[in-house]
This record gives structure tokens, C-alpha cells and sequence, in this order.
């Protein structure tokens, strides 16, 4: 295995775990608000997390922003945004998905996603 389909791997497994955490979210906290399916121009959404994901218009800005910037770190390899030198995030997106992660990772671990544990502790 190359360095790159490494990369390609964790790229791939950051991006699926980001539009989980942000799903889970959304339909928890903006279960009233419209929702509608994900359409980001660099990415194909769904082929990437294997099924059709709906967000309310808030959501999707925070995971396009997300998208964005995983696939742009410079780091190899990537460490935790809350350990980066150098936070790409904009103040507000960061807040956001701190928020985010927060709440979908409880709901998570709870409900007992062996994969995310192992991201988690690994």
C-alpha cells in the first residue's frame, strides 16, 4: 500500500466521521427545520458515506466548510484540530463543530459505534 492510498484511507474515514458527527447532529437539534440533500462541488457526498445525507442549510454550510478543510490540512500526519498549531477553521465554524463533535460523539459512544471508540482512543 502507497503512502497516498494512505492518505486517500484517512482522508476518506475523516470525511465519512465528519458527516455522521454533523448528521446526527442536525437531525437531533434541527429536527423542525427543512432539510435537504447535501450537494458540495468537490465532493460526492454520497458515494463517499454510502448514502443519501440531508442537512438543514446551516449544517450544510458547516459541512462544506469541514470538507474543505480536512481535505486541505497541509499536516501529514493530520493531528486533532483541538491540538493544531494552526487553526484553518473560521472562529464561528470552530465553535460550531466543537458543538458538533461534542454532541455526536456522546450519542456515538453511547449507542455503541465500536469504529468511533477506536478513532477515539487510537
Amino acid at each position: 500500500m502507497t503512502e497516498f492510498s494512505l492518505i486517500d484511507k484517512t482522508l476518506d474515514r475523516d470525511l465519512r466521521l465528519l458527516a455522521d458527527f454533523i448528521d446526527i447532529y442536525c437531525s437531533h437539534k434541527h429536527a423542525d427545520v427543512p432539510r435537504a440533500p447535501v450537494d458540495i462541488k468537490t465532493h460526492d457526498v454520497t458515494a463517499l458515506v454510502g448514502k443519501e445525507v440531508c442537512l438543514c442549510d446551516e449544517c450544510k454550510k458547516l459541512l462544506t466548510h469541514a470538507f474543505v478543510k480536512r481535505s486541505t490540512c497541509p499536516f501529514n500526519p493530520k493531528p486533532a484540530c483541538k491540538h493544531c498549531t494552526e487553526h484553518c477553521y473560521h472562529p464561528t465554524y470552530r465553535e460550531q463543530i466543537k458543538e458538533v463533535m461534542k454532541y455526536s460523539g456522546k450519542k456515538l459512544v453511547l449507542s455503541g459505534r465500536i469504529d468511533y471508540l477506536f478513532k477515539l482512543l487510537f
